[in-house]
């Protein structure tokens, strides 16, 4: 067998659809399987997953047993030659596999490989490269040095923003949304720390493959869109200090006393100051939304087939009592040359929200939400077989 995809499931029953459609789309003739950890999930997850997809191999974990214990549980079943570990709240692109595969195939020194990630929001998510992240390293990106002088490579390497995001790198560090991996890599240097219940995972498993004598690749060629803290709310003083403690973790592992006591005093700081800021941004982001929510004649755009139109007005109702709508045949943008000329005309009705029907092909489907990307712009994805739009919460 070729391939294994391992996937971690706990409360997203409204994204796994979405997740699973695009891994069957970019099956094409690989020889696979896929594998789902689910962890005692309460929104009937479970029974979805048997009753839409008989094809995936369920795992029923009685209790929540972390990010790293559900993956090494299915990676001691898995049979593939590679193994992928994904996210539930990803879609991928049709030729996302095959390319992957063949890259692998053709640089035999790659023990893991990650790829070109995107938010909902259309925007390039920096966690897709990253650095070992030393005292030094994390300093800089705690204290924002990184974000001020992106392009040096001393204060950028935490997320390596100077090198381009459109380039194939190695790299030091992947991200455990999408960890595509060599299994005779996993073999000589082990599975996951099951320390870690969550975070800080995927950054210790990158640098053993590392020391193992495998090399880590950032591969844009393909890309996905993942929408991001589904499982864990990010933002909330849970995350941060559950962030924390897999720090912590990590700095006794692998910096020596001297420079773990100098790391527990400055991360420490950081914690506290990124809490309170954390939630004065969420004040200022609920203000917004609220005054956004209070903004009528917004001009709504919906990309979709024409049969689809009337399914998602009865749906999305909501979006129609304040907001004046356009609608895009999907048969007018079949490839990525013919979506040019309808993008000036979206910029040119000043779009502030659109809505695109799953059914687009998944390559066109990240395409425009990547090239659309402003601060106007909203976008939310319609699955006709969930009849529910998804945007970057669970709506």
């Amino acid at each position: 067998m070729q391939l294994s995809i391992i996937i971690v499931s706990y409360n997203v029953r409204n994204f796994i659809n979405l997740c699973l459609s695009s891994v069957k789309d970019a099956q094409q003739n690989i020889d696979l399987e896929v594998i789902i950890i689910d962890n005692n999930s309460t929104d009937e997850s479970v029974s979805f997953i048997k009753e839409k997809y008989h094809w995936v191999k369920l795992i029923e974990n009685k209790e929540n047993l972390g990010f790293s214990k559900a993956n090494n549980q299915a990676i001691r079943q898995a049979k593939g030659e590679y193994v992928l570990l994904l996210n539930p709240d990803t879609i991928m692109e049709e030729n996302t596999l095959a390319d992957c595969l063949e890259f692998m195939s053709q640089n035999t020194n790659c023990g893991a490989l990650g790829v070109k990630m995107i938010g909902i929001d259309g925007r390039f998510q920096p966690e897709s490269k990253r650095a070992f992240p030393t005292p030094a390293v994390s300093f800089y990106k705690m204290f924002g040095f990184s974000k001020f002088f992106p392009k040096s490579k001393r204060f950028g390497r935490y997320n390596l923003s100077y090198l381009p995001e459109n380039e194939t790198n190695e790299i030091e560090i992947l991200s455990g949304a999408f960890m595509f991996i060599r299994k005779q890599a996993l073999q000589r240097v082990g599975l996951f720390d099951e320390n870690y219940f969550m975070y800080g995972e995927d950054i210790d498993l990158s640098y053993r493959i590392l020391q193992g004598g495998y090399k880590n690749y950032y591969f844009p060629k393909t890309q996905i869109l993942h929408f991001k803290g589904e499982s864990t709310k990010k933002g909330e003083e849970k995350y941060i200090y559950t962030f924390y403690n897999a720090m912590k973790i990590f700095a006794i592992k692998y910096f020596n006393k001297k420079k773990t006591k100098f790391f527990f005093v400055f991360i420490k700081i950081a914690i506290n100051l990124r809490i309170l800021f954390s939630l004065l941004y969420l004040k200022s982001k609920k203000a917004f939304k609220l005054q956004k929510r209070e903004k009528k004649n917004q001009n709504l755009l919906i990309i979709s087939e024409k049969k689809e139109l009337s399914e998602m007005k009865k749906v999305i109702i909501s979006d129609f009592e304040k907001q004046n709508y356009q609608h895009l045949e999907l048969d007018k943008i079949k490839d990525l040359d013919e979506f040019e000329e309808a993008k000036k005309q979206i910029k040119k009705n000043k779009i502030e929200k659109i809505i695109i029907s799953f059914s687009i092909q998944k390559k066109l489907l990240l395409y425009i939400i990547h090239s659309l990307s402003t601060e106007s712009i909203e976008f939310k994805i319609y699955d006709s077989l969930e009849k529910k739009v998804f945007s970057s919460k669970n709506e």
